[in-house]
């Protein structure tokens, strides 16, 4: 689907990670090793190495004048000697090996085969046929013709001792080679589309992440004079915004790029390579948003980032997880994917490797992890694929460690193809994937563009869809935007589930909601009521597993806490049985929030009242109401809030908050509530 993964962060880097002396480093180009240096390679490893040699004198002669030609660079004026070399002597073994790899080095791939095919016919039995073999069956499986790879391969391995080291590296070279004949035969439906042609302000742009509302995209944007920069349009439910620069806090002379965003778009990790203070040859960068400024970005520090390669992070939704790439030692491979998490003091933990069955003893590389955080993506040239590096994705089978994985997925043709792919970035409600598309002529990449595709049905049934709820948190009395506290908590397991900050400047907050589940969400600032919102997935998971991946929007007004007001907050992730006062085990979430609350302002006093709906016995349900309201007050003095500071009242069904004219209405007005004297 593309060749435009970044390797090393370092634009014009081999696998290798080597710089020419005149480059400058880059954040983000392609994987695959530049096919002139490998071609390159072998063809002086073979000098040495040929399996036949010349009869005739003048055969030779020309051999070697083609050697020298390509020697000075000339490898287009060193073709038509080597030709008429193989003329001379049909039986030239290395000229035609030769001879292949020049058409190789000139893109001529056609020729190229048949000219690697007169090589093997001399001597198909042979080991020293091996190059033939080896040069034949990268060339196939590159153009993505793996039927005609496939007989080469298997005679190809059949040359070598069956527990050797060789023989194994061409057995998983077989196995990609099966595979691909396999997935070109059941493709993915996906059609890739640009995402919008005025993006396409620079030669090249790369690595697209997203908010969670998919309103605001972020990318790296390679510019004509070399240098890289980090980009932000946003979309308006119609159109996109013409890209602008990310922030001059960020962006320098020097190259930015592969950057990662929170789900709200307000915390970004990035990749710079030089021009700033660093550990090592690529660092990670941290900057977060406040109002429409960005911050002077800081290194992660020394836990993160290492003498050695640390690059292509991923945030979780929260920002409080981090993924990343780094070959320092510890690994399954050269390069692998590290996990770090934020502690509560700012600063990142030491970073664990994720181990097998995700990495492997080859690289892995631009880890994406989903805003579910539970479904990995990355690419890897590792595990069996179409070839080169191919996308798959592994699922968490541990939501909060995160530390065992599934076996990966690859994610299928056309998604994957015999070129390289990297840096899918999946929306959150698992609808749709983001990536680059590189347009190449004759071989070699011309410009990247960024295109999108509708998640196959295969795909999200895997990926685990989420919601989102965003808006304003505000003084409910003069409209002042708060910076709040924002908490996400499993009322099955009292578990924090995702903790975020709304905006100080603007008070605006984008939150997950995993789909599947009953979930309390907090929203809190000293000197305020709090606020206790209910999010119950469970059913609608149920009836439609993708029912909970839309957003929400969902302003946030919070009452001081001053004595003798008048507001009210409602407790709404309180739960009884019907016509019950006795507490659900589920509500302990509500009740511990409340007794942090009363012990954090030990000067305030507060009323617990109860409320009923109209249906049944009048009296009956005032007694209810009173019961369920001390059943609350019971529970906080014996989490050691003096019951002098708690009253409880009952009301039935005298204050509805609407009317009892719904099921709805009525579930609304069955509440506790609570307010300070």
């Amino acid at each position: 689907m593309a060749d435009f993964v970044a390797d090393t962060q370092i634009h014009g880097y081999s696998v290798g990670g080597r710089k020419k002396k005149d480059e400058r480093r880059k954040t983000g180009t392609t994987y695959r090793i530049n096919w002139v240096v490998s071609v390159l390679s072998s063809f002086l490893f073979l000098l040495s190495s040929f399996f036949s040699s010349a009869q005739s004198p003048k055969a030779k002669e020309l051999y070697v004048q083609s050697i020298k030609l390509f020697g000075n660079r000339k490898a287009e004026e060193a073709i038509p000697f080597m030709e008429q070399a193989v003329k001379v002597d049909p039986a030239y073994g290395d000229a035609y090996l030769k001879l292949g790899q020049l058409y190789e080095f000139t893109k001529r791939f056609d020729p190229a085969i048949v000219a690697y095919r007169d090589a093997i016919k001399l001597a198909p039995d042979n080991p020293t046929s091996s190059g033939a073999y080896q040069s034949l069956s990268t060339i196939l499986m590159r153009l993505g013709r793996y039927t005609d790879a496939l007989p080469y391969l298997e005679k190809y391995q059949s040359l070598f001792a069956p527990k050797s080291l060789q023989h194994q590296r061409v057995g998983k070279l077989l196995a990609n080679a099966r595979f691909g004949v396999e997935a070109m035969q059941h493709p993915q439906p996906v059609e890739p589309k640009p995402v919008s042609p005025v993006l396409n302000t620079t030669p090249s742009q790369y690595f697209p992440v997203l908010t969670a509302d998919e309103q605001t995209l972020v990318f790296t944007a390679l510019k004509p004079e070399g240098d890289e920069d980090l980009m932000v349009a946003t979309f308006n439910g119609e159109t996109w915004s013409p890209p602008v620069s990310l922030s001059p806090n960020i962006n320098t002379l020097e190259n930015e790029g592969t950057a990662t965003l929170s789900a709200d778009g307000r915390t970004l990790v990035f990749t710079a390579c030089q021009g700033r203070k660093g550990f090592g040859s690529c660092d990670l960068y941290m900057s977060r948003k406040t109002g429409s400024d960005w911050s002077v970005p800081e290194n992660l520090g020394a836990a993160i980032n290492t003498r050695y390669y640390e690059s292509q992070p991923s945030l979780s939704a929260d920002g409080r997880r981090l993924y990343f790439i780094s070959d320092r030692p510890g690994g399954k491979g050269r390069r692998d994917i590290w996990r770090a998490d934020l502690n509560t003091d700012g600063s990142w933990s030491e970073p664990t490797n994720i181990g097998a069955p995700v990495n492997t003893s080859a690289n892995e590389a631009s880890p994406f992890i989903h805003a579910n955080g539970q479904s990995l993506f990355f690419a890897s040239e590792g595990h069996t694929g179409l070839g080169g590096y191919d996308l798959f994705v592994s699922d968490s089978l541990a939501v909060i460690d995160s530390t065992h994985w599934s076996t990966p997925t690859n994610l299928g043709y056309p998604i994957n193809t015999s070129e390289d792919q990297a840096s899918l970035f999946v929306a959150a409600n698992g609808r749709r994937a983001y990536y680059s598309y590189e347009e190449q002529k004759d071989g070699v990449s011309q410009r990247s563009r960024l295109y999108a595709f509708d998640l196959p049905e295969t795909l999200r049934d895997r990926v685990k869809p989420v919601s989102y709820v965003k808006g304003v948190v505000a003084d409910a009395r003069t409209s002042k935007p708060l910076a709040a506290m924002v908490e996400l908590i499993d009322l099955k397991t009292n578990q924090l589930v995702s903790r975020v900050m709304a905006d100080a400047q603007t008070g605006q907050y984008t939150a997950i909601l995993p789909s599947g589940g009953e979930y309390a969400l907090y929203v809190s600032v000293p000197g305020y009521l709090f606020k206790s919102l209910s999010f119950d997935f469970t059913q609608k998971a149920k009836d439609d597993p993708r029912s909970a991946s839309t957003g929400l929007s969902l302003p946030v007004p919070l009452e001081p806490a001053v004595s003798g007001a008048t507001a009210k907050e409602t407790l709404n992730n309180l739960f009884f049985e019907t016509g019950r006062y006795d507490l659900a085990d589920k509500s302990r979430t509500e009740l511990d929030r409340l007794a942090q609350f009363l012990k954090i302002n030990p000067g305030v006093a507060i009323e617990i009242s109860g409320h009923t709906d109209d249906r049944g016995d009048a009296a009956a349900n005032l007694t209810l109401s009173k019961k369920r309201a001390q059943s609350v007050v019971t529970y906080l003095t014996q989490a050691g809030i003096s019951a002098e500071r708690i009253k409880a009242v009952g009301y039935g069904k005298a204050r509805p908050l609407v009317p009892n004219t719904t099921d709805e209405n009525r579930q609304l007005n069955r509440r506790i509530e609570w307010r300070v004297l």
